[in-house]
């Protein structure tokens, strides 16, 4: 899977796509087999002197690819064709303990997952570099007072860098998940043709863990080759973590809509928007984030999906999961690189955001009017008040102070300097700036810590 988009060509490629090459996986079984001969030198079960041999061939540049292609074709094996030219090259007798009681399963299920742990440490790499940008961002704008929207229409100020603490805090926790699902999710199996241990008789578990020691996994209680929630649960903290993702992605596209005008994502001199509209600024970037974000989603249900396998084990999951995972790591490798694009390079607008803050005329301010006006008449009775003033400034087009100063049971107990101080908006943030701050620090530490 190619990266197609148009930004692709500003930018460092994440490194995902090359991990679910073939030849990647490839070596991440032979990694495995050389794993399962060391396990099984321990324990006595084949000869110590055969480890270092297998060790020593168990590199894919060393195996004949021709040999092994040929043997693809006519066996239409995942595994096998790899397992005998590594015997073969590793020759006799070490060859012939490679593979010792394991099935194809074992192996390739354990390598894939060390390439998405490979995949794994790329990830917490940029949501490392997301969570320092999104600290400095939430630090310069923890006091930028903007228009706090709910349903779409101005609610109450809140700032900027609220927003970014929302940000932060979500994605610290798909943090949290992704760190506490690691000894759930990289797991070794090795527990034979259907997960009993007969191969390998009582040592099987001991094998199992010493596999999963050399490669710093953990072992599977029951190595059932049935079993695939953990492989599942991955991708759908992936598709979690894309909806986080898309819903910033969509966030600063909307700001960034003329019509609003309070950010901007980095447009790069010589960007070019539009082939006939030689204006446009266009929110190239937070496109791309929202649309992976979405593809990343609609692949969770084909995870589900391939928890349903059959019996002892069904080659159908396995290869859903094998696609589910891919697609998803690529289109999150993707995602995180841009999302940190703009997280890194965001024009910030308070001009603009005052500007807009004010188009209500002091509408967004009613609640602090209500509230100061209900210590006085009570919140249900003032409520009505200002709620008869806000529709009347609304509909009919009148200014909301006007209308405030003009009704005997609003200036009864308070004066046009008080009204007039009531509907200035930077007064009325809450503690979005505290918050702001502390999100900022959070952020920083883990971004410290995945440094």
């Amino acid at each position: 899977m190619s990266d197609d988009r148009s930004t692709a060509a500003r930018m460092r490629d994440p490194g995902i796509r090359a991990l679910y090459r073939l030849e990647n996986r490839w070596q991440a079984w032979l990694d495995v087999e050389v794993a399962l001969a060391r396990a099984q030198a321990d324990l006595g079960m084949i000869p110590r002197e055969a480890v270092t041999p297998i060790a020593r061939c168990a590199k894919l540049s060393l195996l004949d690819r021709a040999r092994i292609d040929a043997a693809a074709a006519r066996t239409a094996h995942t595994l096998v064709p790899l397992v005998w030219e590594l015997a073969r090259v590793v020759g006799d007798p070490a060859g012939g303990w490679v593979h010792w009681g394991a099935t194809t399963q074992n192996i390739t299920q354990t390598g894939d997952l060390l390439v998405l742990r490979q995949a794994h440490r790329i990830f917490l790499g940029q949501l490392g570099r997301i969570l320092g940008a999104m600290a400095d961002l939430a630090e310069r704008s923890a006091a930028m007072v903007i228009a706090g929207r709910t349903h779409g229409q101005h609610a109450v100020p809140v700032t900027f860098g609220f927003k970014v603490a929302v940000w932060i805090d979500e994605l610290l926790r798909h943090l949290e998940r992704l760190h506490q699902a690691e000894p759930r999710v990289f797991v070794a199996m090795l527990g034979g043709a259907a997960g009993t241990f007969a191969s390998l008789g009582d040592l099987g578990p001991a094998v199992q863990e010493g596999v999963a020691k050399h490669l710093g996994m953990t072992p599977m209680r029951v190595p059932g080759r049935a079993i695939g929630d953990h492989l599942t649960e991955y991708v759908v903290l992936l598709g979690m973590l894309g909806a986080t993702c898309g819903k910033i992605g969509r966030e600063v596209y909307t700001l960034m809509k003329t019509e609003f005008g309070e950010v901007e994502e980095p447009v790069p001199e010589g960007s070019v928007g539009s082939s006939t509209m030689p204006q446009k600024r266009n929110p190239h970037y937070c496109q791309d984030v929202v649309a992976a974000a979405a593809e990343l989603r609609s692949i969770v249900p084909l995870a589900l999906e391939a928890i349903q396998a059959e019996h002892e084990a069904d080659r159908t999951t396995a290869l859903m999961i094998r696609e589910a995972t891919a697609r998803a790591c690529i289109l999150t490798g993707d995602m995180l690189l841009r999302l940190g694009m703009i997280m890194e390079g965001m024009t910030l607008k308070p001009e603009r955001m005052r500007r807009n803050l004010d188009l209500g005329g002091g509408l967004i301010m009613a609640e602090a009017v209500m509230l100061q006006l209900g210590g006085a008449i009570g919140r249900q009775h003032a409520h009505d008040v200002v709620h008869d003033a806000a529709q009347a400034a609304s509909v009919e087009g009148h200014a909301f102070a006007d209308l405030l100063g003009a009704d005997a049971r609003v200036t009864a107990h308070l004066d046009r300097a008080a009204i007039d101080a009531l509907l200035e908006p930077t007064r009325y943030t809450g503690l979005c700036a505290q918050m702001a701050r502390d999100a900022a620090g959070r952020a920083r530490e883990a971004a410290t810590a995945l440094a």
